[in-house]
């Protein structure tokens, strides 16, 4: 199974905030430009999305809950939880979180 390699940084030292509408660097616009792609990609091709989220400054809620709340309500939270593998060894709760974000789009 391969691997499709996303780094945060490469797109922002500073993730905005949830809507495009807000300001730069949204969760909408990571998860409509970079995310959505990779994942659609992965999904083709059964291989995994590794996003590594060290490097930027820090992470609103809306941010991560738009681009993968997001992604889960589009697509399901299964199929997202199945299609990531994240890192973080400078904030390791995030990957809690952001599973957390998926799973709350079921109720």
């Amino acid at each position: 199974m391969g691997y499709i390699e996303i780094k945060v940084i490469d797109f922002t030292s500073t993730p905005g905030t949830r809507y495009r509408s807000e300001g730069p660097f949204s969760g909408e616009e990571y998860r409509e430009t970079i995310i959505e792609p990779a994942f659609l990609e992965a999904i083709k091709n059964n291989s995994i999305v590794k996003l590594n989220l060290d490097g930027p400054f820090g992470y609103g809620t809306s941010f991560l809950e738009e681009v993968f709340g997001g992604l889960a309500r589009n697509y399901g939270a299964e199929k997202v939880l199945k299609a990531f593998t994240f890192i973080s060894k400078e904030e390791p709760y995030l990957i809690e979180d952001i599973a957390q974000y998926v799973k709350d789009t079921e109720k």
